[in-house]
């Protein structure tokens, strides 16, 4: 008999995040599907890798026919170990998320959620990562992503991506979504990116804050776009970030 695929899951926000469990529930009867995620909230670490802590995968109990796994590192980590380590056999798919909070524009350069989806993509697995634009974790939104989150893991099942290429996708929020439409990331730039507070010794400090300013508003295009419309965004991402273009000076 022909081996069923298998469909490796992390995210960003922990092993115990809603999110994570609504993607396994997505995807749930397309193939083996095995779970690694953080032992904890990692939001923000790119793709970042642990470098001089020890590693301790964890197995917790089976969710809806799902293999989990904890683990005390990056989401990376979790697909680079799940890779080396826990997986009866090389995965056809490599999915993170659903992140709680979007991932549009420039966002993917800190996301955690697309750090391991593009470190899925450079261990050469087909993968693609998911982002809700909203923080509020409601059943109804994460309900309305899964048809789609379906839909694109059985099309990249089906039909693979091309050689270094994973996928971004961004959902918009309010428990409807229209459909899914192939976007570029949206210029822009964060803007009051720290709140300043002072303790009561009068010291300041600061917490990280900010808001994503939309760089070419008429732009029709765009992964803000098309959210904007009500239409899930699909960014084709690549790892390799090198410039082919002229560089100002000769060297």
């Amino acid at each position: 008999m022909k081996e069923k695929p298998l469909i490796l899951i992390t995210n960003d926000d922990g092993i115990r995040a809603e999110g994570i469990h609504c993607l396994a529930d997505a995807v749930a009867g397309l193939g083996d599907v095995m779970v690694v995620g953080p032992d904890s909230p990692r939001s923000g670490g790119s793709a970042s890798i642990t470098c001089t802590e020890i590693l301790r995968p964890r197995r917790l109990a089976d969710y809806n026919g799902a293999e989990m796994w904890e683990l005390n590192g990056t989401p990376a980590d979790c697909i680079k170990l799940a890779l080396n380590v826990l997986v009866p056999r090389r995965p056809a798919l490599v999915l993170s998320g659903i992140n709680h909070g979007s991932n549009t524009g420039n966002s993917v350069v800190y996301s955690g959620t697309m750090g391991a989806a593009l470190e899925g993509c450079m261990q050469g697995v087909d993968s693609i990562g998911f982002s809700l634009v909203t923080h509020r974790p409601t059943a109804v939104d994460f309900e309305a992503c899964m048809p789609h989150v379906r839909r694109m893991a059985e099309e990249v099942l089906a039909h693979g991506l091309p050689k270094g290429v994973c996928l971004n996708v961004n959902m918009p929020k309010g428990g409807r979504i229209l459909g899914l439409k192939r976007a570029r990331a949206c210029k822009g730039h964060w803007s009051e990116e720290f709140a300043e507070y002072t303790n009561p010794s009068g010291k300041k400090f600061y917490l990280l804050t900010g808001r994503y300013v939309n760089e070419e508003p008429e732009s029709t295009d765009t992964d803000l776009y098309w959210i904007s419309q009500g239409y899930a965004a699909v960014v084709a991402t690549v790892p390799d970030r090198d410039y082919a273009g002229k560089l100002p000076f000769s060297i």
